[in-house]
C-alpha cells in the first residue's frame, strides 16, 4: 500500500499505519488564521466564514503537546468492517460496503466490542497534520471536495489521497475522539492523553458529511484543526498500540 509499512487485522481486514512519535503545535494557529483570511478576500466575504472565526478559539491556544508512537486506521470503519463487531449493522446513508460507516445509537455498542480504543484528539491532529503546520496537509489553500474521501474500494483513489502517514480520508468523515469537549483546550494534557470526565466527547474532520457541497464553506471541516462536540453520528478511525515484535 504505497510502499508503506501496514499491519492488518485479519479478522476485520482494518489496516493500521505506523505514526511515530514526536511533538508539534495543536490548535489553529495564527498563519493558519491569515490563510482563511486570503482565501475569504480572494472569494469574497461569507457570513459562514464570520461563524469560523467567532468560534475559532474553540481551537485555541496552540500549545505544544508530545505524542508517542501509535497505529492508526488508514481510514475509518468501513461497512464492511463494521459488521465485523456489529453483524446487524445498517446504514442508510452508505452506497456500498466500503463506504464510511457512521454510529448513532450503535455507537456504545461498537465501542463495547471494539478491540481497539479511540485516538485522543491530540492524536488525531497530529496524524492528519502528517509533519505540516498547513490548513490541510495539501497546504494552506482552499480545499476541494475531491479532498473528500467516503468510499475505500478504489485502492488507487485510496492511495493517491494518503497524507505523509500514510492516512486516507483525514478530515471527510466526522470522527470521534476520546476526549471529552472542552472549549479553548483548557487544562489539556501536553502528552497526548485524553481529557476525561462527562459530556459529549470531542469530534473532528467531517467535510464529507455534507457532500455534495452547497456553497456554505463545508471545506473548513477539513482543516485539520478544526474541532467541535458530538451530536448526532459519527465515523469511527480506531488506535492500536504499536506491536512490540
Amino acid at each position: 500500500m504505497a510502499g508503506r509499512p501496514a499491519w492488518r487485522h485479519i479478522p476485520s481486514g482494518v489496516v493500521f499505519r505506523a505514526v511515530p512519535g514526536g511533538t508539534f503545535r495543536m490548535g489553529l494557529s495564527d498563519a493558519e488564521l491569515d490563510a482563511v483570511r486570503a482565501i475569504e478576500r480572494a472569494e469574497g466575504a461569507d457570513d459562514d466564514l464570520k461563524a469560523f472565526f467567532a468560534g475559532a478559539d474553540q481551537a485555541r491556544p496552540v500549545r505544544e503537546v508530545r505524542v508517542e508512537p501509535f497505529l492508526i486506521a488508514r481510514h475509518p470503519l468501513t461497512v464492511a468492517q463494521a459488521r465485523h463487531w456489529l453483524p446487524e449493522y445498517e446504514d442508510s446513508f452508505a452506497e456500498s460496503d466500503s463506504s464510511t460507516a457512521r454510529f448513532e445509537d450503535d455507537l456504545d455498542d461498537l465501542l463495547g466490542t471494539l478491540p481497539f480504543r479511540l485516538p485522543s484528539e491530540a492524536e488525531w491532529e497530529y496524524a492528519a497534520r502528517a509533519g505540516t503546520t498547513t490548513l490541510t496537509f495539501r497546504g494552506e489553500g482552499r480545499p476541494d471536495e475531491d479532498q473528500v474521501l467516503d468510499d475505500f474500494a478504489d485502492e488507487e483513489r485510496t492511495a493517491a489521497a494518503e497524507n505523509a502517514f500514510g492516512l486516507a480520508g483525514m478530515g471527510s468523515a466526522n470522527e470521534i475522539c476520546a476526549d471529552v469537549w472542552i472549549p479553548h483546550f483548557t487544562d489539556a494534557p501536553v502528552d497526548a492523553r485524553p481529557r476525561t470526565g462527562d459530556g459529549p466527547r470531542v469530534v473532528r474532520g467531517g467535510g464529507g458529511d455534507l457532500s455534495p457541497w452547497q456553497g456554505c464553506d463545508e471545506w473548513l471541516l477539513l482543516l485539520s484543526a478544526t474541532r467541535y462536540e458530538f451530536q448526532d453520528f459519527t465515523a469511527v478511525r480506531p488506535v492500536a498500540p504499536v506491536p512490540t515484535s
